[in-house]
């Protein structure tokens, strides 16, 4: 590939969303078959604008867009060979462009969350799926959260991807979703926003007292948030076997 071609796509992109490529550089390295793009990004925000998780406050509802894990999903079916045995050709094609449709860039998703005000932190979540997108994002604000099982939307093609072979979809890195804490009483703006661009998105649960604990509805029992050592794609590229995450239950 050419490098002054992916320099161009770079600033088209930049320039498309109002940014300026400040600089970098380029280097060879061997045994790579692709290039490789790594980079920072700076903004500017007013300080009562700037959604952080130091303003989150118990009460607060917990917005997910799109579903999980859409990174996961694509990255599996592109990776893993001999998939198209068991699910075939055609199904494995769709999950591949999981990377384009959905899409796991999140802008649009925090910008009009933002226009819609409310909004007192966000977080993407990526490695390590969703559970430690939310444990972050409790760990960061100093908070505990519940989030109901059953609220987060999952695609049919990753529940049956981490069925066949024994993941967690909540431990799966989940790039293009968004997670949004918002202030109870605009968070149905914030959702008819969204879904009046096309953006998929449901409350997933609260925000609550530390005291509390970070933990997940499942099963009709409140229980501990599961904790990933690592992400499940990681786990499951390595070989490692079985899939199950043991839930403590709150009594």
């Amino acid at each position: 590939m050419d490098v002054f071609q992916v320099m161009r796509d770079l600033i088209d992109v930049a320039a498309a969303h109002g940014m300026t490529v400040c600089g970098g550089h380029t280097e060879i390295t061997l045994g790579l078959e692709r290039p490789i793009v790594a980079g920072q990004m700076l903004g500017e925000a007013e300080p009562r604008q700037l959604p952080v998780p130091e303003r989150i406050l118990p009460g607060d509802e917990i917005l997910l867009t799109k579903g999980i894990a859409i990174e996961g999903t694509a990255l599996i079916a592109r990776e893993r060979r001999g998939l198209e045995k068991t699910l075939g050709e055609d199904w494995l094609r769709k999950c591949r462009e999981f990377l384009k449709s959905p899409g796991i860039s999140v802008v649009r998703d925090a910008r009009i969350a933002l226009q819609s005000g409310g909004v007192h932190a966000m977080h993407d979540p990526t490695e390590g799926g969703l559970a430690t997108g939310l444990l972050e994002l409790a760990q960061a604000a100093n908070v505990g959260l519940l989030v109901d099982r059953d609220k987060i939307s999952v695609f049919p093609e990753t529940e049956i991807l981490c069925r066949e072979l024994e993941l967690d979809p909540l431990g799966l890195i989940a790039s293009g979703a968004l997670l949004i804490a918002a202030l109870s009483r605009d968070a149905d703006h914030i959702k008819n926003a969204l879904r009046r661009e096309g953006i998929p998105v449901e409350s997933i649960g609260r925000i609550w007292e530390k005291e509390k604990g970070i933990k997940i509805l499942a099963g009709g029992q409140i229980r501990d948030l599961p904790v990933f050592p690592r992400d499940e794609i990681a786990r499951f590229f390595e070989g490692s076997e079985g899939g199950q995450t043991s839930y403590a239950v709150q009594e």
